[in-house]
């Protein structure tokens, strides 16, 4: 998949969009910056409430989420998206400050595609993302 498919003649090339889910202001901020200056469009979500409401408006290329957040946890929200028929083929990349390999396992098992740590490699992140993305 490309960047400029869907655009006509004389149109920009339109930018994919990635939605960051983190209740560490901090977090999002850094990635937000990071990846835009990657060239994606970026938003985001305190916790997952704000997630569910943003994805019936918006639909993101790809999910950046944070496992301990307020109101729902990242594994189960992880598994909610991924049992949603028309949103279960979006990509969801883990970024936690969990790092033992249980938590690791649970986040694949949810059905993410990838796990990071916090803090987490930058470059080693937006290559993954570019992987998934195409």
């Amino acid at each position: 998949m490309n960047q400029t498919s869907g655009t006509g003649p004389g149109e920009a090339p339109q930018r994919r969009k990635i939605l960051i889910v983190d209740d560490d202001r901090d977090t999002r901020e850094m990635l937000m910056l990071a990846l835009d200056l990657e060239g994606y469009d970026v938003e985001q979500a305190a916790n997952g409430l704000r997630l569910v409401s943003s994805l019936r408006v918006d639909r993101p290329d790809l999910i950046l989420l944070d496992v301990m957040m307020s109101w729902i946890d990242g594994f189960e929200l992880c598994r909610s998206i991924k049992k949603n028929e028309e949103l279960r083929d979006i990509p969801i990349v883990f970024v936690s400050a969990r790092k033992g390999g249980e938590d690791v396992r649970r986040g694949l098992e949810a059905g993410a595609a990838d796990y990071f740590t916090k803090p987490v490699d930058i470059d080693l992140l937006n290559a993954r993302i570019r992987e998934l993305l195409g």
